[in-house]
């Protein structure tokens, strides 16, 4: 389905400012639709005027749907609906008399231009379309909702809606359903929903909220023994559009202000209220499960650079060589482990990029070669599971030791790693320019413990494909195909 910019930039003569203006409206319209009970669609009007076209459609949460089916994309000629054509000609919100019938149910039809900016054109408008098949005497709280609405839709109307200066919303704000109250433009409480009235209860407040100062009754509840948190008394009482939360005996209550702006002059405003108690709990469980794997990380690293430091320590006390020499291989295995578990230390999710463990580990190898031999990688590992990324290390650690000992012994070359991926695959291949593979070379039956690790690694632990062969220009090239799905 093509997206807002691609229904815009397709079908209308609309520039980049007035685009920007409406994804900040549809980011937000869910109020709209949820006060007024009603589904929203954006039109906005086609290039030669001869049509408009459907770019946004919204739902409401509160109340029964007009459109079962998306009209997104969906284009209508100028004249089939008469109120977007008065509403985009008198720059005035359109209600029509009598309820449409026309599919079923009544349906009641209002039409609200939107401008962009109190001095800015009209850009679209939008239909705004009432079920009215369950309708009933309105309660308090319905009466509420709808006279917000209307404010909600003249702002939009005026071009105050959406706010131009409002912060980007990174978390999900609270909704009409969460809980709500009406402020007048003193900041007094007019209506409190039962939702915002439990919230507040939880907070500790055992007096009415109706008729209440909500800055100075929140900064009661919440700061009485702390100076004041500014952004709580600009947002509590309604003055600016932003965010906060606010604390109060293990309770946690976010707080959104909506300025009613009408006619130029603030008449009041709706804070919209989430207890957020419970998030709030399992997000520090989860920041503390996260410091302590990271710890286990450090630990693990820490444990095994011990360990390598003994292998170490004791290879330097054996006389036989040979022994030596199988000590030092431990030591690297070991390495490149822990150079997993120590990016792992520092990352907060277990995924890590694989390019800077590669490239360590060729600094590894190269700085123990015995012969002069550049090493270099070309192309990306990006970012690997942890399952994935320490097996994948141990191999490359064994490809690289292998091409440095055997392929060249005390001569000079070189050795490149080749690596693609794609969303279901790696596949990296190592080849060096050495000496070559033996001719009676069989990988099912090598003696070489580091070729034995690898082929186990590669195949039975993370279910890929291991290749080795002799290069035409001289060498020997190892290839590897590594199932994604595995990590």
């Amino acid at each position: 389905m093509p997206t807002l910019s691609d229904l815009v930039s397709r079908h209308t003569a609309l520039d980049s400012a007035d685009v920007d203006w409406i994804h900040s409206l549809v980011s937000d319209w869910q109020l709209l639709a949820d006060l007024s009970f009603a589904d929203l669609i954006l039109w906005v009007p086609g290039q030669g005027g001869t049509r408009w076209v459907a770019v946004a459609q919204m739902r409401p949460t509160t109340g029964p749907t007009v459109y079962h089916d998306d009209v997104v994309g969906m284009p209508i000629a100028t004249g089939e609906r008469p109120l977007i054509d008065v509403a985009w000609a008198e720059h005035r919100i359109c209600r029509e008399g009598d309820p449409d019938w026309s599919s079923g149910v009544p349906v009641r039809e209002e039409t609200i231009p939107v401008r962009r900016g109190r001095e800015g054109s009209i850009i679209g408008i939008i239909q705004r379309s009432t079920n009215l098949s369950s309708a009933r005497t309105p309660s308090r709280l319905e009466l509420t909702y709808l006279q917000s609405a209307s404010d909600l839709a003249q702002m939009v109307a005026e071009g105050r809606f959406p706010f131009a200066e409002e912060e980007p919303i990174l978390v999900r704000s609270p909704r009409v359903g969460d809980g709500l109250l009406r402020l007048d433009k003193a900041g007094r409480v007019t209506y409190a929903s039962p939702n915002a009235l439990s919230a507040y209860r939880r907070l500790g407040l055992h007096a009415d909220l109706v008729g209440a100062d909500l800055g100075k009754t929140t900064a009661t509840l919440c700061y009485s023994d702390e100076p004041i948190n500014e952004d709580l008394m600009i947002v509590a009482s309604g003055r600016e559009p932003r965010e906060t939360e606010v604390e109060n005996g293990g309770t946690v209550v976010q707080l959104r202000a909506i300025p009613l702006i009408v006619g130029g002059g603030r008449i009041g405003a709706l804070v919209l209220i989430r207890d957020v108690t419970e998030l709030r709990r399992r997000e520090r469980e989860l920041l503390t499960k996260d410091a302590t794997i990271r710890e286990i990380h450090h630990r693990v690293k820490n444990n095994l650079q011990t360990v390598a430091a003994l292998l170490r320590l004791q290879a330097r006390r054996l006389n036989n060589p040979e022994g030596q020499e199988a000590l030092n291989e431990a030591v690297r295995r070991v390495g490149s482990i822990a150079i997993v578990h120590e990016i792992l230390a520092q990352m907060p999710e277990e995924m890590v990029e694989f390019d800077d463990i590669a490239d360590r580990v060729i600094a590894m190898t190269a700085e123990v070669a015995v012969a002069q031999v550049a090493i270099k990688r070309l192309g990306s590992f990006g970012v690997l599971p942890a399952a994935v990324a320490t097996p994948i290390a141990m191999v490359l650690t064994e490809l690289l030791q292998n091409a440095v000992e055997h392929g060249f012994a005390h001569s000079s070359g070189n050795v490149q790693i080749f690596v693609s991926r794609d969303a279901d695959r790696l596949e990296f291949t190592v080849a060096d320019d050495g000496k070559g593979l033996p001719e009676d070379f069989d990988l099912e039956v090598t003696g070489s413990l580091g070729l034995q690790i690898v082929r186990t690694l590669v195949v039975g632990e993370l279910s890929g494909r291991l290749g080795v062969a002799g290069r035409d220009s001289g060498g020997t090239e190892v290839s590897l195909s590594i199932p994604m799905q595995s990590g």
